[in-house]
């Protein structure tokens, strides 16, 4: 038999809810209402079993994190490496840039003083006055045109452009900034001050949290040069330029041994200002020497206050006159007119600012003539009373000769010659030093070269000229007989005092000296080195000349009576040459000039005075420049402390008289 089936079972649906049925009056609304007859539930949906979720493998993402961790870590190792290794010294550089602050100790620069030790050049205690531009921004200020409001308080103090200083001060993205160099300590006295009640005005405002707007000015000690003498010999010093080097004078040829060394501080920084207990390394600055001149400071201000007031009342266009020692060459004054003063360049003129004794070249006229006469003694051509017939007019080569005043003929002896300086009676004497015109200017021509002529001073002065003389074999038809007197050679002023001072010194031609010696940091002093000497001519010759040179300021027909002075045998000679203007590139105006040395019979000083140019009253050496050689060599004879002389000068013949 089949087996029987089961009975079915029911299964209840899920149940509905029930309708809401409408109360009525009287009626009870918590009690349900009955389920309307004749309808049954609605079966329920048989119960749904959970799905399950299956989860990935996590292996492949743990590997790709493990990767990605692993890529970055990779690349933080190589830049480590790249820092701490590769580039470690470059990095390590440019963290001090910004962690280490590093500045230059400037050196204090050496004096210069006279022989006696008074200061000629001097320096003294200046401010650079800085600004950190970063203080004058909007965001740092509170201010938005900050800088030129800053700038506007400062222009008046420190002598600038208030445009100038506001660029300065708006410099992008630093924290140093130069407004003016080396102000003095006055100025920066006055910029505190300013800053001060700035900052008072910003404590009292907004709280006490107002912003000083001269906050961000700062100085840096440094030094300034001073001249306590102004213009008083400026030529031979010069100056220095604004970063505090030598540009003219001593103070450009010794600038070395002026300068010393810059030393270096370097000390920690954070944000612009020193961290006190970092500590700081550096090198100090070692101070340059002292140096010491030849020039003798009273002597210098007689022989710039003659040349400058006669210059003036000629209206030339300079001047110089130049003393020396005639045994030891040391220059004892070399003054120049016009000047400048070296404390205030902006007001001087570019064409007085050099050493005009030492770099015009120029012709020297008659005041050359001294070196004629003595190749002429000295080769025993002729003698103080020689002979010598001067025309009126004398034809050599393509040239007529004549004197600097119209005469009948003179009979005058070589002696006469020199005292009445004829260009004539020099060219008849000097053609006597040869068998032939060539062989005497060979002659001539070593004379003037052991003379000094064409050849530096010695001084090395910058810019010096060595003047212009040509070779013997080089010279014109109208050169040869133009030299023996002074035109178609140039000199300067120095060359030619040395000319002098070689006749003074018994023949022994002893270079210039500028420089007495130098006194180091440690105060040592080292003198400076001897000076070369050489023989020009012999004793017997230099005697012969300063003799003669005596009857052109002692004897009554003589060119440089006016230079004569009481008490002293004076020795010297008058020249007036026909000038080159060097604009114009020929002969216009003259050359005044006057030479010559005292005591005659025991020479100690030689004084050179020539002015360029006079161009009211007299233009003649002995009338202009023998008052100035008087003034000078009076001054220094009484400065010096040199006795009078106690004999009367030789008086040799100037004229002879003919024989019918």
């Amino acid at each position: 038999m089949p087996p029987k089936e089961p009975p079915r079972r029911r299964v209840p649906g899920p149940a509905r809810p029930a309708r809401p049925r409408p109360a009525s009056a009287g009626a009870r609304t918590s009690r349900p209402a009955p389920r309307p007859a004749g309808r049954r539930p609605a079966p329920r949906p048989p119960a749904r079993q959970p799905r399950t979720i299956r989860l990935g493998s996590p292996r492949p993402r743990l590997r790709l994190v493990s990767l990605g961790l692993t890529l970055v870590m990779l690349a933080f190792v190589v830049r480590l490496l790249q820092v701490q290794a590769v580039d470690a010294g470059a990095y390590a550089a440019k963290a001090d840039k910004y962690r280490f602050q590093e500045y230059t100790l400037s050196a204090e620069r050496g004096e210069i003083t006279d022989r006696n030790g008074i200061a000629l050049a001097a320096s003294v205690d200046a401010y650079d006055i800085t600004a950190d531009p970063q203080l004058f921004t909007p965001e740092e200020s509170k201010v938005p045109d900050a800088p030129e409001q800053a700038a506007a308080l400062l222009a008046p103090l420190l002598g600038k452009e208030p445009a100038e200083l506001a660029k300065k001060l708006r410099t992008p993205k630093s924290r140093y900034t130069l407004l003016a160099r080396k102000q003095t300590p006055q100025v920066w006295n006055q910029i505190k001050d300013l800053r001060r009640v700035y900052g008072q005005k910003a404590q009292r405002s907004a709280g006490g949290n107002g912003v000083n707007l001269l906050g961000g000015i700062l100085s840096e000690p440094s030094t300034k040069r001073v001249y306590p003498n102004g213009e008083l010999a400026a030529g031979i010093l010069g100056y220095v330029n604004a970063e505090g080097k030598g540009a003219g004078g001593v103070e450009s040829m010794l600038d070395p041994a002026l300068a010393g060394q810059d030393g270096k501080i370097r000390f920690t920084q954070s944000g612009g200002r020193q961290v006190p207990t970092a500590g700081s390394r550096g090198t100090p600055a070692v101070p340059g020497s002292d140096i010491e001149l030849t020039i003798d400071r009273d002597i210098q201000w007689a022989a710039q206050q003659a040349i400058t007031e006669q210059v003036k009342k000629s209206r030339a266009d300079r001047g110089y006159v130049v003393v020396q020692n005639t045994r030891t060459g040391e220059v004892l004054a070399m003054a120049n007119a016009p000047g400048f003063d070296p404390n205030d360049l902006s007001a001087a003129n570019a064409a007085s600012m050099g050493n005009a004794a030492l770099q015009d070249a120029y012709e020297p006229g008659s005041t050359s003539k001294v070196m004629s006469m003595a190749a002429v003694l000295e080769e025993g051509k002729a003698a103080p009373d020689t002979h010598v017939t001067v025309p009126n007019r004398l034809h050599r080569g393509d040239r007529l000769f004549k004197d600097d005043v119209d005469h009948k003929t003179w009979y005058l002896t070589l002696n006469g010659v020199l005292a009445k300086s004829s260009n004539i009676g020099t060219i008849l004497a000097t053609g006597q030093l040869g068998a032939t015109q060539a062989e005497s200017n060979r002659v001539l021509h070593g004379y003037l070269r052991k003379f000094g002529i064409g050849s530096p001073t010695g001084l090395r002065y910058p810019g010096e000229t060595s003047g212009i003389l040509a070779k013997p074999q080089d010279w014109s038809t109208s050169q040869q007989y133009t030299i023996p007197f002074g035109q178609g050679l140039s000199v300067n002023a120095m060359q030619a005092a040395s000319v002098y001072s070689t006749i003074a010194n018994g023949g022994v031609r002893v270079e210039p000296t500028l420089v007495r010696g130098t006194k180091g940091p440690d105060g040592r002093f080292t003198p400076a080195p001897e000076a070369k000497e050489s023989r020009v001519v012999s004793e017997r010759t230099a005697d012969t000349l300063a003799r003669m040179l005596e009857s052109v300021v002692d004897d009554r027909e003589g060119t440089g009576t006016r230079a004569a002075i009481p008490g002293y045998r004076v020795a010297g000679k008058t020249g007036t040459a026909n000038r080159v203007d060097p604009e114009l590139g020929r002969y216009k105006g003259y050359t005044a000039s006057f030479a010559g040395f005292a005591p005659a019979d025991d020479p100690e000083i030689t004084v050179y005075c020539a002015i360029q140019n006079p161009t009211k009253g007299s233009y003649f050496g002995g009338q202009i420049c023998g008052p100035i050689y008087k003034k000078v060599m009076e001054f220094a004879l009484k400065t010096l402390h040199v006795a009078p002389t106690g004999s009367e000068p030789a008086r040799l013949p100037v004229t002879f008289e003919p024989t019918p």
